[in-house]
């Protein structure tokens, strides 16, 4: 089977099949190229889809990924990264074994196409210009031919008629013999043109052509070939990253089956256990027999203890009737513009006339007392100006112990950093005492100082949390006296921090309303109800209300709230149009009545 045998006259369609095969390897060169782009822009999205769901840095939602469940997402996210990255690779390996290996082969094969249909072109060129030369010798000779018979009849013609003369015969018979011989000779000349015509020919047909024809089907037949192996190269570039793709796919199996919701179950906890008990059972208040006071210094405490132990007014019971409130902070006054009723008075003295239990309760529930503890105070005042207290106070037994406790072990990590440096300096020294020439041994002794002090430091800072660690765990009853001495060491050489009752006995607008001459009976009152106070608790929630308009609370007591906001009403309106609420365990003001709508709670409300 061969195109020079069995295509010897399709020089033309050959030509323009050949045409054909190289476009057709374009158009492949074009799919593969239009494939890696595909891979190159989907590698982009998945990178840029894992980039965009993975947690930002110090933020709360790197926080979150604690959970087993959401570090198997990033997991996720890790392998969706990689398997980007093996798209990349089919990428960049069908670009350079593919793409550019059959851009420089179609350059090839163009050049080699015409260089052989040039020869082709070139054979039947000369194979047309022999044809011609044939066909011009025999036109001659057959023109020749006819001349010599012409000739000839004319003179025997002449030769016949007996007028003429015998010079015009012998003209005739002479013009003749020129054109017999002319004939001759280009009958000679046609016969050898023939013969070298039908060389030419028979070479045309059996050499040349068959030669140049089987070129061009060697040609077109690698070029198939060609197109089969830059398939199979396109099948073994997607083959070769299946192993690292699966390995991907693995890895996201593996992390899923990592998730452990027991384990995410326990984190909860951990981040979100107050360590307040559940609130008890209410005892049952008999208005049928109407309970009054004694006279007596703890008639107050005592009747309380006994009509509700779980409420607790001067008791050191640790049940807790509202275990979502925080405690220790102070309630804030009403606004400078509210009319006085807005404002209850104090707790009474024990010596006025006897009342109901629940009137005294009722009223201890909406009280706001004039005299705090220092500690309370303190943290009040810290809590209003947004400062998060030393001690955490303000979290819940369960959330505070953690923290001390990762405070506990940072200033043991400093501790050990600061015990290093000391250590280093010290061999340092003794180096230097050894051998003076390397330097002088007194140079550190200031270094040393310093770093002993800072040890001094965080040893004390430790011991103080460590005092509130146990105090929280319970290894403590209360906050001994050791541990205050420590604190009060501390707090003086740390100015910034409030001791002194003297100088926060301002009332809650900012103006003092304490005189010298009372002061000794406040730190007498202060001393005597510290432990009293020091775990009192905000009013509790009634309901809920929601802002109908944005209010600029600019006096002191009142709190800003937006439109559409949703807020807890811990008090409400008492008749001077203003109401008490509170946005979460750090914010709580006044805010008019008539700027909320007020949804109270019924059974918050009975009780």
């Amino acid at each position: 089977m061969s195109w020079g045998t069995e295509l010897w006259d399709q020089f033309d369609n050959l030509e323009k099949h050949t045409q054909w095969g190289i476009d057709t390897l374009e158009k492949c060169i074009k799919f593969v190229k239009e494939r890696t782009e595909i891979e190159l822009s989907y590698a982009k999205q998945l990178r840029n889809l894992s980039k965009k769901y993975q947690p930002k840095k110090n933020s709360k939602e790197e926080e979150e990924y604690k959970y087993t469940s959401c570090k198997a997402f990033i997991s996720t996210l890790n392998e969706m990264n990689d398997y980007a990255g093996q798209h990349e690779v089919i990428s960049e390996n069908m670009a350079s074994q593919i793409i550019v290996d059959l851009a420089r082969y179609v350059q090839e094969l163009k050049q080699e196409r015409k260089s052989n249909f040039h020869d082709g072109r070139k054979a039947q060129q000369h194979i047309e210009t022999c044809w011609k030369q044939l066909e011009s010798s025999k036109r001659r000779f057959e023109r020749d031919c006819k001349e010599a018979d012409r000739a000839q009849q004319y003179f025997e013609k002449m030769d016949a008629d007996i007028n003429v003369t015998k010079a015009d015969v012998e003209k005739a018979r002479q013009q003749a013999q020129i054109r017999h011989q002319m004939a001759e000779d280009s009958k000679a000349d046609y016969s050898s043109i023939l013969q070298k015509f039908n060389h030419e020919q028979h070479e045309y047909y059996h050499t040349h052509i068959p030669n140049i024809f089987q070129k061009i089907q060697e040609m077109e037949e690698r070029r198939i070939v060609r197109i089969g192996e830059s398939m199979k190269t396109y099948a073994e570039v997607d083959r070769q990253v299946i192993p690292i793709i699966g390995k991907c796919l693995d890895g996201i199996v593996k992390a899923a089956e990592s998730i452990d919701q027991k384990n995410d179950s326990q984190l909860v906890i951990e981040a979100y256990k107050s360590g307040f008990e559940p609130p008890g059972d209410i005892e049952f208040e008999d208005y049928t027999q109407p309970m009054k006071r004694t006279v007596s210094d703890n008639s107050l405490s005592n009747s309380r203890g006994e009509g509700k132990p779980d409420l607790k007014f001067g008791g050191k019971s640790k049940g807790k009737l509202w275990p979502f409130i925080k405690k220790n902070k102070p309630p804030p006054p009403p606004p400078a513009s509210a009319s006085p009723s807005a404002v209850p008075n104090g707790p009474q003295s024990p010596k006025q006339q006897k009342e109901p239990l629940s009137h005294r309760f009722n009223e201890f529930m909406t009280s706001k007392p004039k005299i705090h503890c220092f500690r309370s105070l303190k943290r009040g005042l810290s809590l209003k100006l947004g400062a998060t207290p030393e001690d955490f106070s303000n979290l819940p037994p369960e959330q505070r112990r953690k923290k001390l406790q990762q405070k506990v072990d940072e200033l043991s990590k400093e501790i050990q950093k600061e015990m290093d440096q000391r250590d280093a300096i010290t061999k340092m020294k003794d180096v230097y005492l050894k051998n003076p020439q390397m330097g002088d041994p007194a140079s550190l002794d200031h270094k040393l100082a310093e770093v002993s002090q800072n040890i001094e430091k965080l040893r004390l800072e430790t011991q103080k949390f460590e005092a509130w660690l146990a105090e929280v765990e319970g290894r403590l009853p209360a906050r001994s006296e050791q541990a205050r001495r420590q604190s009060g060491l501390y707090d003086s050489q740390n100015p910034p921090t409030v001791n002194n009752c003297a100088q926060d006995r301002e009332s809650p607008d900012g103006s003092y309303t304490e005189e010298q001459s009372q002061e000794s009976e406040v730190k007498v009152l202060a001393t005597d109800f510290d432990d009293e106070f020091d775990d009192e608790e905000p009013l509790p929630a009634i309901g809920t209300c929601k802002a109908l308009y944005t209010f600029e609370g600019q006096n002191e007591g009142t709190i800003s709230v937006v439109e559409g906001e949703t807020l807890y009403v811990i008090e409400e309106d008492k008749g001077d149009g203003w109401t008490r609420i509170r946005r979460n365990e750090d914010e709580e003001g006044y805010v008019p009545t008539s700027y909320v709508e007020v949804c109270l709670d019924k059974n918050a409300k009975d009780s």
